[in-house]
């Protein structure tokens, strides 16, 4: 029996992503506002991204927000795909539970006590707070994402592929680049992006663990939204929406790609 469009799910998919979307969407629109007054629209102006070029305060912490962004989710990537990779493929070794508990246990816990144990142990470890911690802060809690999202991929991938490449003299390591990563590329991606954007968008962890000269957006726009929200938070938020998103669909169409020449490659396979 095949699924039916009903008026029910028309309205329900409507209500839906209007309560998902509708807010982003205002957002942008009054970015675009003419009027300082954020909820009065009187007419289509670009004035405020202008003025956002000259508020140092907020494209400094856009800046120390990318970077931290950027480098956490690929340090996050590399280490969570390793510890996914040594979860799927050793099921015994010593320590195993113990690993294992300690990749989920931040999925779960609360913001504010990982960001106040992080505090404590910079602060145990005479760290000076500021980018770096930030940095690290951020590696810790987005690579249990990454491991996740890497070790759901390797527990279906074919690991006869992997030893038909050995039967042939490749080494672990060539295996490894030439076969696997290819192979599970997509969770990989995946996996950088979720991590990225939870960089991006971290409040609490960050107000733990930042120092002098290390504002993030977030806690910029926050101190600045308890005064009032402002044209130029409008424009910045859209501004990140357009990178996230345009992240996204590139991610998604190189991921297309490869599974149509994946597909494609298997069918002549076949074939011939």
């Amino acid at each position: 029996m095949g699924w039916r469009l009903s008026k029910f799910n028309v309205v329900s998919m409507v209500f839906g992503f209007s309560f998902l979307y509708l807010p982003i969407v205002l957002l942008v629109v009054y970015s675009f506002n003419a009027s300082r007054l954020v909820t009065v629209w009187s007419g289509f102006s670009t004035v405020w991204y202008r003025e956002l070029w000259n508020n140092r305060g907020l494209l400094d912490a856009a800046w120390v927000t990318l970077r931290v962004g950027v480098l956490s989710a690929s340090v996050a990537t590399i280490l969570g795909t390793m510890a996914a990779i040594a979860l799927a493929r050793y099921k015994r070794f010593t320590g195993r539970t113990l690993m294992t508990g300690m990749v989920y246990a931040p999925l779960v816990m609360p913001e504010v006590i990982t960001g106040l144990s992080l505090l404590l142990f910079f602060v145990a470890i005479d760290f000076d707070r500021g980018f770096w911690t930030v940095t690290l802060a951020h590696i810790s809690f987005t690579m249990c994402f990454v491991t996740v999202v890497v070790q759901s991929r390797l527990v279906s991938f074919d690991r006869s592929l992997e030893d038909a490449a050995m039967d042939l003299g490749a080494t672990p390591t060539v295996t490894f680049f030439q076969i696997t990563l290819p192979l599970i590329w997509p969770a990989v991606a995946a996996g950088w992006m979720l991590a990225f954007t939870l960089s991006l968008d971290d409040l609490v962890i960050a107000s733990f663990t930042t120092g002098p000269g290390a504002t993030t957006l977030p806690m910029k726009i926050y101190s600045q939204v308890r005064l009032g929200v402002t044209p130029e938070i409008n424009a910045v938020c859209t501004i990140l929406i357009a990178i996230v998103s345009v992240g996204v669909i590139i991610t998604t169409l190189i991921n297309k790609r490869r599974l149509v020449r994946q597909a494609r490659n298997e069918r002549l396979a076949a074939d011939g």
